[in-house]
């Protein structure tokens, strides 16, 4: 029924931890869900075939059986920039094939969570960016603020950028991150300003809260513009 794109300040703020917590909030609503992780650097082989540790905490987060190609058809060896790793591999990133995925995964689950990879502007091929993964998909964007030192000026950038490239942020969620980050209340207050709107939720390391807002997360809506 709905799609959601994932995508984070920068790399390493919890996009998966919280992408895997959506999973799970979302399932005990009594919602079936999917994850996907469509493009992955940073793998090992297991049983001769790459495999990525974050698309195999979506794959065990998921209570179905799907295919671990589907969740995540790039899947890249190197623990480095995608197009690098890519370019590496000898691989073209092909959005059409995550396109198709995705659509496969739509029409078996009421909910397709889509993590990208890096933050909004990474590269994923010579051309190619986050950005322009998420335009194909056409779907809603949560961005994930990892709460730390720095975040305001990350979470700034990210939203101009996001706005810039034609695309509408739906809403976001507040990670924290660091635990012995000062004032976290002031910041998330600051962002809520800054981005228009409350996060779906604050989470950390520990647990999910009660507090996630999961009809306002399924009621967020594409307003994205194509340039």
């Amino acid at each position: 029924m709905t799609g959601i794109f994932i995508t984070g300040t920068d790399t390493g703020i919890g996009k998966t931890y919280t992408t895997v917590q959506l999973i799970q909030a979302l399932q005990s609503k009594g919602v079936s869900v999917a994850g996907m992780k469509p493009i992955a650097s940073g793998a090992e082989l297991i049983d001769g075939q790459l495999r990525n540790d974050d698309a195999l905490q979506i794959q065990l987060a998921m209570k179905s059986d799907v295919a671990y190609e589907l969740i995540n058809p790039y899947c890249f060896i190197s623990p480095v920039s995608p197009h690098i790793a890519a370019q590496q591999a000898g691989v073209d990133v092909d959005l059409q094939i995550i396109k198709q995925n995705y659509q496969q995964l739509a029409k078996q689950f009421d909910v397709v969570l889509v993590e990208g990879v890096g933050g909004w502007l990474a590269p994923i091929s010579a051309q190619l960016t986050v950005a322009d993964l998420t335009r194909e998909l056409e779907l809603p964007i949560v961005l994930v603020v990892g709460i730390r030192l720095g975040c305001l000026n990350h979470a700034a950038l990210a939203y101009q950028s996001i706005q810039h490239s034609g695309s509408s942020l739906s809403g976001w969620i507040a990670n924290v991150i660091d635990p012995e980050t000062q004032y976290i209340d002031e910041q998330i207050e600051y962002l809520s300003k800054l981005l228009g709107q409350k996060p779906f939720a604050q989470i950390g390391h520990s647990e999910f809260p009660d507090s996630l807002n999961v009809d306002a997360l399924l009621d967020t809506k594409s307003d994205l513009i194509c340039q």
